[in-house]
């Protein structure tokens, strides 16, 4: 499967903006196949996330976020084609992530407020 990048144009369609990319984009990934129902996250200048939104049913409680998801699909895209790369926490790693996190206490109920970003 390819998970390249894939050159296309912007174009007027009727009296609509859009954005024309090569074939080989769609044959690669089909969720992207005819009349699939999108939305486009500005992510940065020059930047766009296109994400299909109509890929099956989903819980009221599925919240989530297109550049999570985006950094998560190329994790998995990373670790799915260089599986060679992946390795366990060393024992000291693990160990000194304890140490740091040991007077911390925190509850599933716990509210991060508005204002903090990561």
């Amino acid at each position: 499967m390819s998970h390249g990048k894939f050159a296309g144009s912007i174009t007027t369609v009727g009296t609509s903006e859009a954005i024309r990319l090569e074939k080989e984009l769609f044959r690669a990934h089909p969720e992207f196949r005819q009349k699939a129902k999108v939305q486009a996250s500005y992510i940065a200048h020059g930047k766009l996330l296109i994400s299909v939104i109509d890929d099956g049913p989903k819980s009221s409680s599925e919240e989530s976020d297109p550049l999570v998801d985006a950094f998560l699909g190329l994790i998995a895209n990373d670790i799915s084609n260089n599986p060679r790369r992946v390795k366990g926490l060393s024992k000291s790693i693990a160990s000194r992530g304890s140490k740091l996190a040991k007077h911390v206490v925190v509850s599933d109920a716990d509210v991060i407020p508005d204002d903090v970003t990561f």
